[in-house]
């Protein structure tokens, strides 16, 4: 059974790796091969059916789902239309400075035949130029009728990066959009019954009475996350935190907490269940007390993880718990390795997009690991407060070490600080915080107040310790995403060093880790250079990488308070790639979507310098360790690439009354035998100019698109002199600028010049050596659900 699942879930994975989806010949082969087992007399005989009937039957499971799910779709010749829809909130609005964002569940569409998906995400934006100004009070099971504008699944494809479109594919939602200005949006009921509604208009009243008694409070999005799960309130500055010390996992409703919550009221009512014998009812001669108190256990584990939002951790920890309890109520004992072997099938079967995200792995792989570096160990276990402590130590050690290579392969780094932190903050958080957080939720009134004040001022005095620990030198150790052998040969080091006392040389793992933690981030040869344009949307950033340097061109737009390219495109990527280190980082000009990501980057990674046309009292230039004004003529080599400022002059910095963009630093980079300039956002007459003084200079083989294509930059005699051969457009999928313009790109057409998008191909990549070889992010990653 077990090696049955585990090829299950090895098949929806493989599945989610592909671009096609044959549901129906996968589903019938593997149920063959399973139902042949049957007829297999010796075990040994039935492995490799279980095998590969459990494979095959898991990837088409998957794609069945999938190919389903990819169904409800909106057309593409209906993107951008406005649309009149009446539906249901059907989950916990987020709220935001500029707004709202909600999940609506579509039940008709007013006044036409229009087709639209089931589920759509939908903002709802206060004083934009294209909504209204007041933005409605959602709540969850409110019943409303909409005017919006709708657009297919699409979110930004970049290594290392989140994936937006599978993650919506996940929720069921198969369209986004924004609600638009009309005088017919109004609210139709004001709660529509469903067991969804319920759950979720709870949970909107537990957090509205958290942020109350905690209102402008640092904390207050952590107390929310640990009662109801809902994160989305935290600073991006205290994940780093959290991330850095490892103990990101506890900022939730976790398998720890809901396991502590359902023994304590199976105790409870086991409790109370034997001393009713004494009373009238005398309930263990209809019940044995056992069992009532498995299936009350039971019923607050479930209850407390639609509280958390369903999330991978607590469902394993959910049906864990279920598989026990049916177990005792069966007169059956369980083995833990069949127990969690059971949780991985129902995970995966309800939710197979789950094996995308690092906490399925990281969630399953903790539990696998304290299992095996606790089988074969000969005694009972440790007893007495020492006992605990030694039991707590080892089962730590065991999680921290057997995770590292997951962790690695998952986000480029490990907490070194992590055993020391988790030590602090699993009890802290698991017995103090949380039934705090949890009773002062539920107690009306000042009392209720004042625990959840104390639970916020213990979560206070942790985070300051926290970030303490996250400023040590050397508190992260960073290292390339590794390789299959690599990961392969530090997994089995792992799980060497995790064999019981008595395995022979069990240091020897110590050695298999080795080429995991001391490998170092890949670089062009030498007198070759690499750009990598990110998928940032609506906005510009650029990696130049040498043989020994690195240099950033612009951060990418900010989107939102506390999420920009920075540290959703351009950390991940450095993360996954080793990169600790930019020896320069050059940002064009003031507009936000260059400069959005910049504060992000300074504070994520050491640089050297920073370039710009920034003022000097601009944020970003105080921030920067060193700072240089653009200026044309500017030149350096790093590892005979040649790098030149070609603009801005010194005398444009004396106009007041220019633009921005007019100051864009516009750098030309060459390794004498193919180039690439990055002209940020200079408009016609800055491309004049340079065609004036710079002409010889301008020759180059790959062209970042000015202004992304706008109908005010790529003049055609700029054009002629520059002649691309490949031009890269770095623009948001359906932006509000229809960027880049049509008849821009048709002129890069007529002069034979190669037109790559980011918003269609994903990041780029560009080789510079004696030819210019490139390759797209979304092609060489094909998932089923791009464009779809």
């Amino acid at each position: 059974m077990r090696i049955a699942i585990c090829s299950f879930v090895a098949g929806v994975a493989w599945l989610q790796c592909r671009a096609a989806l044959p549901p129906w010949s996968a589903l019938a082969f593997g149920a063959a091969l399973l139902l042949a087992c049957l007829t297999v007399r010796r075990p040994r005989r039935r492995i490799p059916l279980l095998i590969a009937g459990g494979a095959l039957l898991g990837f088409g499971w998957a794609a069945f789902l999938a190919d389903g799910a990819l169904a409800d779709q909106l057309a593409a010749v209906d993107e951008g239309r406005d649309v009149t829809l009446v539906g249901t909130i059907d989950n916990l609005p987020y709220r935001f400075d500029g707004g709202v964002r909600f999940n609506f569940a579509v039940e008709h569409v007013v006044g036409g035949a229009l087709k639209v998906p089931r589920r759509v995400a939908l903002s709802w934006y206060s004083g934009s130029r294209n909504t209204v100004a007041t933005v409605g009070d959602v709540q969850p099971g409110q019943r409303w009728q909409l005017t919006v504008r709708l657009q297919r699944p699409h979110g930004n494809a970049n290594p290392g990066g989140f994936d937006y479109e599978a993650w919506l594919l996940e929720q069921g939602v198969r369209a986004t959009g924004y609600v638009r200005a009309d005088d017919g949006n109004r609210l139709l009921h004001a709660f529509v019954v469903g067991p969804g509604a319920v759950v979720e208009r709870v949970r909107a009243a537990l957090r509205a009475r958290i942020q109350a008694a905690l209102a402008g409070r640092t904390y207050a999005g952590v107390v929310v996350a640990l009662v109801i799960g809902d994160q989305r309130g935290i600073e991006q500055a205290d994940w780093q935190v959290f991330n850095r010390t490892g103990i990101g996992h506890l900022i939730s409703i976790s398998g720890l907490h809901i396991t502590m919550i359902a023994g304590l009221a199976a105790w409870a009512v086991s409790a109370l269940w034997r001393r009713s014998f004494f009373t009238d009812a005398r309930l263990p001669l209809r019940l044995p007390a056992q069992k009532a108190a498995a299936l009350a256990g039971t019923v607050v584990a479930l209850l407390y993880v639609l509280l958390a939002g369903f999330g991978v951790p607590a469902q394993r920890t959910l049906y864990m718990l279920s598989v026990v309890a049916l177990a005792l109520w069966m007169g059956r004992l369980a083995a833990v390795s069949h127990v969690l072997c059971t949780a991985l099938a129902v995970v995966v079967l309800l939710d197979p997009w789950a094996v995308l995200w690092p906490g399925f792995w990281l969630s399953f792989g903790a539990v696998a690991v304290i299992l095996f570096a606790g089988h074969g160990r000969i005694g009972p276990p440790p007893t007495g407060p020492r006992g605990a402590l030694l039991l707590a130590g080892r089962t730590q050690w065991a999680v921290t070490a057997g995770l590292v290579p997951l962790t690695l392969l998952l986000f480029g780094q490990v907490s070194i600080v992590s055993p020391v932190a988790n030590a602090v903050a699993i009890p802290l958080v698991s017995f103090v915080v949380t039934p705090l957080a949890l009773a002062g939720s539920l107690v009306p009134g000042p009392p209720g107040d004042w625990l959840l004040l104390l639970a916020h001022w213990t979560v206070e005095m942790l985070a300051w310790l926290l970030r303490l620990m996250a400023g040590w030198p050397g508190a992260v150790w960073r290292a390339p995403a590794p390789q299959a052998w690599v990961f392969a040969l530090g997994l089995g080091g792992i799980l060497w060093m995790l064999m019981p006392r008595g395995w022979p040389h069990r240091w020897a793992g110590a050695v298999a880790l080795l080429p995991m933690l001391l490998q170092r981030p890949d670089h062009p040869r030498d007198n070759t250079f690499r750009v990598t344009a990110f998928d940032v949307g609506q906005g510009m950033a650029l990696l130049v990488e040498t043989e020994r340097h690195r240099l950033l061109y612009d951060t990418g737009p900010a989107y939102a308070p506390g999420a920009d390219g920075g540290s959703r495109v351009i950390l991940p990527y450095l993360r996954m790639r080793g990169i600790a280190t930019l020896d320069g980082i050059v940002v064009s000009h003031g507009d936000k979507d260059h400069t959005g990501g910049a504060l992000a980057v300074l504070e994520g990674v050491d640089a050297g310098w920073l370039a710009s046309s920034l003022p000097a009292d601009h944020a970003i230039v105080r921030a920067a360790p060193r700072h240089v004004r653009c200026s044309a003529g500017q030149h350096w080599e790093w590892d005979g690439i040649a790098f030149d400022m070609l603009h801005p002059t010194p005398a444009s910095y004396d106009d007041a009354h220019l633009k921005t963009n007019a100051r864009s630093c516009t750098l030309r980079i060459s390794n004498g035998r193919r180039t690439v300039l990055l002209a940020g956002d200079i408009e016609a007459a800055q491309e004049a100019a340079l065609v004036d003084r710079a002409a010889d200079r301008l020759r180059a083989d790959v062209l970042l698109a000015p202004h992304h294509g706008s109908g005010t930059s790529s003049t055609p005699a700029f054009l002629q002199t520059v002649r691309p051969d490949i031009a890269i457009f770095q623009v948001g999928y359906r932006n509000r600028y229809h960027h880049p313009k049509p008849e821009v790109y048709d002129r890069y057409g007529t002069l034979g010049a190669l037109r790559l998008r980011t918003d269609d191909a994903g990041a780029l990549t560009l080789d510079f050596g004696a030819d210019v070889a490139w390759r797209g992010y979304r092609n060489e990653h094909a998932r089923y659900w791009y464009g779809r």
